[in-house]
């Protein structure tokens, strides 16, 4: 994929003025081309981490583990990709990094390649740590990117780059149902590096586009969104969105990380159709992601939040009582109305702090994924103690959370202001 920057744009950044009208017009397009990029790349990305939630079973079984152990594998994951997402969203606030996202990636590749050849639960976990690794330095920068290529359709391009990485997750357990089979089975892991290559590729292109229109932007004025809300509103708000992204994943870990369990376990099935039930979930998951952000870029997104997360409460109860068949459709319901949660409640944090959209992202991002591994590590504790049906009783009530959204202060339309 080629990425085309304009050459004849050189600017000089003490220059209010040296941005040409062709520069700022072209800043102001959504560019569909960069977004198209952006979210193949994070498709590539999450569909290799998606693999560590694919074979677990496998994993399982080869090396003897309990359903805590693997929990502690997400939650290996989850932390490196989330408590260095932050950190690196602040400084790059500071110091943008174009060429990051392609380094980024050579984590994953590194413990994707590790993944492979693993001769003990330890060095599982480290190589869950590199792929985690990467995770943390893609998403604040990849998010970023987005946001620069919106045109001010920041909803839009936060879902387009939002549905490549959920479809990513949703092909890793098809695709590991295909490759990762007998004899070779978990080695087969490291034909996956080819997409970690291939990701590198497009990312040093979106890494060049990147470079240049930070060049572009440093030499005029950039518009910064203002908003009326009280320092005091603005943490409520942010501590209130902390809470909704910790009842949407908590959920989430029990269907992603444990979900091929449950319908071993509940209904007999065998791992590899367990793991296209698994696909059909996440490719609801993708789908969904792509609704949330468009729809809050024209009704706002409280409404959107408030129907994603507990709009998706009676499905989530009804759940642990249907048979196969309603299982499944259930879980296309839930993914499909739970996905769309994220790209508007990101865009949302990111309109309370302006100017801070690194450290937004890296922060939710993070957020994110913390939850979902920490998430994972207590229901792997609840199933061993208690089965693994009792884990999906018992998360039924966590989007009753979504009541909380009635406190979330009503954005009004910003107002642009030189920055």
């Amino acid at each position: 994929m080629d990425i085309r920057v304009d050459k004849a744009l050189p600017v000089h950044p003490a220059s209010s003025s040296a941005a040409t009208p062709a520069a700022t017009a072209s800043a102001e397009r959504t560019q569909f081309t960069v977004l198209g990029g952006i979210s193949f790349a994070h498709m590539l990305n999450d569909m290799i981490q998606s693999l560590i939630l694919a074979i677990y079973p496998i994993l399982k079984g080869d090396f003897h583990l309990s359903f805590a152990q693997i929990g502690y594998i997400t939650l290996t994951y989850q932390l490196t990709a989330s408590l260095l997402q932050p950190l690196v969203g602040m400084v790059t606030d500071r110091r943008p990094m174009p060429y990051s996202l392609p380094i980024g990636m050579g984590f994953t590749l590194c413990g994707l390649l590790l993944l492979a050849v693993a001769p003990n639960f330890p060095i599982l976990l480290l190589a869950a740590a590199l792929v985690g690794t990467g995770s943390s330095v893609f998403h604040p920068e990849s998010s970023r990117v987005a946001r620069m290529a919106s045109g001010g359709r920041h909803g839009l391009a936060q879902s387009l780059f939002q549905v490549g990485g959920n479809t990513g997750s949703s092909l890793g357990p098809l695709l590991a149902a295909w490759v990762i089979v007998p004899p070779h089975g978990r080695t087969n892991v490291a034909w996956f590096s080819l997409a970690a290559l291939l990701a590198i590729v497009v990312l040093l292109q979106v890494g060049r586009w990147y470079r240049h229109q930070h060049v572009v932007q440093a030499g005029r004025r950039v518009a910064v969104a203002l908003h009326h809300l009280s320092p005091k509103k603005v943490a409520m708000a942010l501590t209130i969105l902390g809470l909704l992204i910790f009842s949407k994943y908590f959920y989430l870990a029990s269907l992603s990380s444990y979900y091929t369990f449950y319908l071993i376990h509940k209904f007999g099935v065998s791992v590899q159709s367990a793991q296209t039930h698994l696909f059909v979930f996440l490719f609801a998951v993708a789908a969904g992601s792509l609704i949330g952000g468009p729809i809050g870029d024209r009704i706002g997104r409280k409404w959107v939040i408030w129907v994603s997360i507990l709009g998706v409460a009676p499905f989530t109860l009804l759940l642990p009582h249907a048979n196969l068949m309603w299982t499944g459709v259930l879980s296309v319901v839930i993914g499909l109305i739970l996905a769309s949660a994220f790209s508007a409640i990101l865009v949302y944090a990111q309109e309370l702090i302006p100017g801070r959209v690194g450290m937004i992202s890296g922060l939710f991002f993070g957020l994110a994924f913390g939850m979902g591994g920490i998430g994972a590590a207590v229901l792997g504790h609840v199933a061993d103690a208690h089965g693994i049906e009792y884990v999906y009783r018992l998360c039924a009530y966590l989007p009753l959370m979504g009541l909380i959204t009635v406190f979330l202060p009503q954005m009004e339309r910003p107002v642009r202001a030189a920055g």
